[in-house]
């Protein structure tokens, strides 16, 4: 059994946490996130400067390559000094380039992938309605018609990130209500934004995730054409698991970022913070948080790498990704707390990044599925009967 990276994965590793401390350290990092509304444009500039929206996408559609452990990598060293506007790539790779990478048509390929891996195109996700929440399928009251040249649409998303910024939504409407099962009928719609009537994009106040802008969704009879379709209509759910599980090793990698961004930070200002006539790395309470942290690393980043070999080779992910999701969300969660604690005012402080490490964190623990609902899916794979 090896659990070493190979070298190509490794240099990569290393380019990518050199890039971020020269040109996306934490302290921009705070200075972006502080104005909510103010979209990080500098940011995706750089990203597509550094050819980082192409990781992922095949070179024959103009990208840089790489599997799923190549992008958790990249997702795990933005979020180490980025925390949640890491976000900012991670959006696009998953409802653009991994969407259309995996269902979408020949046609689509050629024409959206090119744009998205050279920074042309941004993408958001309108899953999500407000009334349902983690119950995405049995709140679902979007819907679409048929009408000549393609189908309408009418409904309200919530909690679709960058959508104010976005070229297109990917969202997920019902095409059927005469089905078994809450799970059929579904299709994905590639909407465009730009001038599109009936569209309407709001932007929310929020706790974390700052900067890069969370919105409401209105569609009344939005028109999308037949070719912005992605798949098979009526099949959506079926197309949607897969990414969806690429979607929680992603928040894994993200929420290990987090945890690296915290242990710097923690023992840093152990080694410099004096009190009570001594370095406060000594006091063995403040060492018995930070070797907790340690321990929250290396758990969350065994558990990522298993993930993401495992689907990189093709096999079934679903509950390792659950339990992924699970454990690196709380975990970042618990490790910002404690880190919080050992800076202590400091930690509170907007001057330093604990408290926007903690409140990022925060919301892994809710979307794009809560704990709650991880542990019930879990559970219900051990051959437990359903509790929802």
């Amino acid at each position: 059994m090896d659990f070493s990276l190979p070298e190509e994965c490794r240099a990569f590793r290393d380019t990518v946490h050199r890039w971020v401390d020269a040109e996306a350290p934490k302290k921009w990092a705070r200075e972006l996130e502080r104005d909510e509304h103010n979209y990080p444009f500098e940011l995706w500039d750089k990203f597509t400067a550094a050819g980082f929206h192409g990781v992922g996408i095949p070179e024959e559609y103009g990208g840089q390559g790489g599997d799923v452990i190549m992008q958790m990598l990249l997702a795990r060293e933005l979020a180490r000094s980025l925390g949640g506007l890491a976000w900012i790539w991670g959006i696009t790779s998953f409802a653009g380039s991994k969407s259309i990478g995996l269902y979408g048509t020949e046609a689509q390929k050629k024409k959206y992938l090119p744009l998205i891996s050279t920074g042309q195109l941004k993408a958001a996700i309108a899953f999500t309605e407000p009334s349902g929440g983690t119950d995405l399928l049995g709140s679902m009251r979007t819907n679409a018609e048929r009408v000549e040249g393609g189908w309408k649409i009418n409904g309200e998303k919530i909690w679709s990130s960058s959508a104010h910024v976005a070229d297109y939504l990917l969202c997920i409407a019902r095409t059927d209500k005469n089905v078994a099962k809450k799970h059929q009928g579904l299709t994905l719609f590639w909407v465009p934004t730009n001038n599109t009537p009936g569209l309407t994009i709001t932007p929310l106040a929020k706790l974390g995730m700052r900067s890069m802008g969370s919105c409401s969704v209105h569609l009344a009879d939005v028109f999308v054409a037949d070719e912005n379709v992605l798949g098979e209509p009526d099949r959506a759910w079926y197309m949607l698991l897969p990414t969806l599980n690429n979607e929680r090793i992603m928040v894994g990698a993200f929420c290990l970022g987090v945890i690296d961004g915290i242990l710097e930070d923690a023992v840093d200002y152990m080694k410099q913070r004096h009190a009570f006539g001594k370095p406060i790395g000594q006091f063995q309470a403040l060492q018995h948080y930070v070797a907790d942290i340690a321990t929250m690393q290396t758990t969350t980043e065994l558990m990522l790498h298993y993930c993401a070999w495992k689907q990189s080779k093709g096999e079934n992910v679903g509950n390792e990704a659950n339990m992924l999701k699970l454990i690196a969300s709380e975990n970042a969660n618990q490790a910002a707390d404690l880190g919080i604690q050992i800076l202590g005012g400091m930690g509170y402080s907007a001057e330093t990044d604990m408290q926007r490490y903690w409140r990022d964190s925060r919301l892994w623990r809710i979307g794009p599925i809560t704990n709650e609902m991880v542990r019930n899916g879990i559970a219900e794979n051990l051959g437990l009967p359903r509790s929802f």
